[in-house]
């Protein structure tokens, strides 16, 4: 058996002895002051065992895990040239509400950046600067767009159950050759669930003519 189940029915055991051995008593005391406080006791033992094991059931179990807000985001990347110069980018952010609870965002953080071409002294000092600081999960490419975004309350709610689309734009030189996309939108209710979502996409212009 599993640790952890073992752990929880000992719990539960620990949780429901007290009453039955008071009970126990209970039923071998003669009649009198002494038997009836033994019920008394056993009644409110019996009720704290109830309550207790249903928070340690919620707890460990993950009873109320469903009412916490997941959502799932899928990007959809294409690009068309604009003249001779430049190349337009159409980023469709897809949301999807897989919990029961709707999610009210209020944030998000959308980036673009240049991975290549990126000469390789740049991607050296790129490296350097990830080993050697422990707070940057990824590498910091040259950054093309930057965009902090915003919505009023109830201005980008997605039900349980429910896909939203979210369109970006961008306009790139025609020289750049790969790109990664990144968003991400923040739970208005962290208390809920998680701080945010994310997803970042890495897309390649020349391999997609």
């Amino acid at each position: 058996m599993p640790g952890h189940i073992r752990r929880n029915l000992l719990i539960f055991l620990a949780l429901l002895t007290a009453p039955a051995a008071v009970g126990a008593l209970h039923w071998l005391l003669p009649a009198g002051e002494l038997k009836d406080a033994a019920g008394i006791v056993q009644a409110v033992l019996t009720a704290a065992a109830i309550i207790g094991g249903g928070l340690v059931a919620a707890y460990k179990l993950q009873l109320f895990r469903d009412f916490a807000p997941h959502l799932t985001i899928t990007h959809e990347v294409s690009h068309r040239p604009v003249g001779d110069s430049y190349v337009h980018i159409a980023v469709k952010a897809a949301l999807h509400n897989g919990s029961r609870v709707k999610i009210d965002f209020r944030k998000g953080f959308l980036l673009l950046q240049q991975v290549s071409p990126t000469s390789d002294t740049e991607i050296m000092r790129l490296f350097r600067q990830w080993r050697g600081n422990d707070r940057i999960s990824h590498f910091q490419w040259q950054t093309l767009y930057e965009n902090h975004l915003a919505w009023d309350k109830n201005a980008l709610i997605v039900e349980p159950g429910e896909d939203h689309h979210e369109l970006y734009q961008f306009i790139v030189a025609a020289g750049v050759e790969s790109v990664i996309v990144y968003t991400y939108y923040y739970n208005s209710q962290p208390a809920t669930g998680a701080e945010g979502w994310g997803l970042a996409t890495v897309y390649d212009i020349t391999r997609s003519r």
